[in-house]
């Protein structure tokens, strides 16, 4: 009993990065009962909330029972019901189930136990990246083609290269193509017929960088993480969604490109029409 409390405060001690969810999830869940360790419903919720904010769906579920039910937390249905949106939007079952017992409240705040750690805000560095080995002529087509959309080459220059490498023929396991890794929903969304043609790959990824400057006000952060894991994951975590991937994902552009805002054009559309096309 002692070690599984020990366990559990070495869990909460630990970066969120660092954790395994499911190991949070199993320790939450004896607190939760008292299994094997003083039932203690509020260091469940604690754990609970670490997990979830792994992107764990039965956390993000459990978390969202004891918020309904007020059990280790102050009951409240606007956060219980954005945490079972989470949980339902990865396809689980018992948390769609409880999204039509609870009024629908999408615009109610997360727990703040759900945001981001300070230790994790993403900071950028002044070294200017080394760009050598990219090909002249697709470097000439970057820089020809990304004021064209409004993006600064040397932001295009840090996507590209933490995407595919500059690799025209990637395919990453999600189904991402291509040197700004479109996946099918948005090359189409962008009305990219080729995604493996360099300059049409460009122009959709171009054209979605910069709606997403304009959907965060410039924010280079907020932006190239809805690049990412989509602008309705940033929307739903209030920021930098809790994914490891995302994060050093933005980590890494924050690095190469060593500015935390872009100027946006406010109001850009997601538009099939091709500047300079």
């Amino acid at each position: 009993m002692r070690f599984l409390a020990a366990l559990a405060a070495s869990l909460l001690a630990q970066p969120a990065g660092a954790q395994n969810a499911a190991t949070l999830f199993d320790q939450a869940q004896r607190l939760e009962h008292g299994e094997g360790v003083v039932q203690d419903m509020g260091q469940a919720a604690a754990l609970y909330c670490r997990a979830a904010r792994l992107g764990a769906a039965d956390s993000q579920y459990a978390l969202g029972w004891m918020y309904a039910n007020g059990r280790g937390v102050a009951r409240d249905d606007g956060a219980a019901w954005r945490l079972f949106a989470l949980a339902s939007e990865q396809g689980h079952a018992a948390g769609a189930r409880m999204l039509q017992l609870l009024p629908a409240a999408p615009g109610a705040s997360l727990p703040a136990c759900m945001a981001p750690e300070p230790a994790l805000q993403l900071e950028g560095d002044s070294a200017a990246p080394d760009y050598g080995a990219v090909p002249r002529r697709l470097r000439s087509l970057i820089e020809q083609l990304a004021p064209q959309y409004s993006v600064e080459p040397a932001l295009a220059l840090a996507v590209i290269a933490v995407e595919s490498g500059f690799n025209q023929d990637a395919v990453s396991p999600k189904n991402a193509r291509g040197l700004m890794q479109l996946i099918p929903a948005t090359a189409q969304r962008f009305c990219v017929q080729d995604v493996f043609n360099a300059e049409q790959n460009l122009r959709g990824g171009l054209a979605y960088l910069r709606w997403l400057l304009a959907r965060f006000e410039g924010d280079v952060t907020l932006a190239t993480a809805a690049y990412n894991a989509g602008e309705q994951a940033v929307a739903q975590y209030g920021g930098v969604p809790p994914f490891a991937e995302t994060r050093a994902y933005v980590r890494r552009i924050a690095q190469l490109y060593g500015k935390p805002s872009h100027p946006f054009q406010a109001g850009a559309r997601a538009s099939c029409r091709w500047p300079g096309g």
